[in-house]
């Protein structure tokens, strides 16, 4: 198991330093925008994606009710 750990953080440090160096960046500045900015607005965009999509199916469901 450690080492099934060991090469995901490997993996990940190498994937995080080539896009630092494709963009021209520092390895803390895009670890900053990946974690920092990226991700949390990701988390916040798919959790008001699902809310939408629970009232969509809330008010199909109440309308199925009224027509049946």
């Amino acid at each position: 198991m450690e080492h099934l750990i060991n090469a995901i953080y490997v993996y990940c440090t190498d994937f995080i330093i080539n896009l630092a160096n494709i963009f021209d960046l520092s390895y803390y500045e895009i670890n900053t925008l990946l974690f920092c900015m990226l991700y949390p607005l990701l988390t916040v965009g798919l959790t008001a994606v699902y809310l939408i999509q629970l009232k969509r199916l809330k008010k199909i469901r109440t309308e199925r009710k009224i027509n049946h």
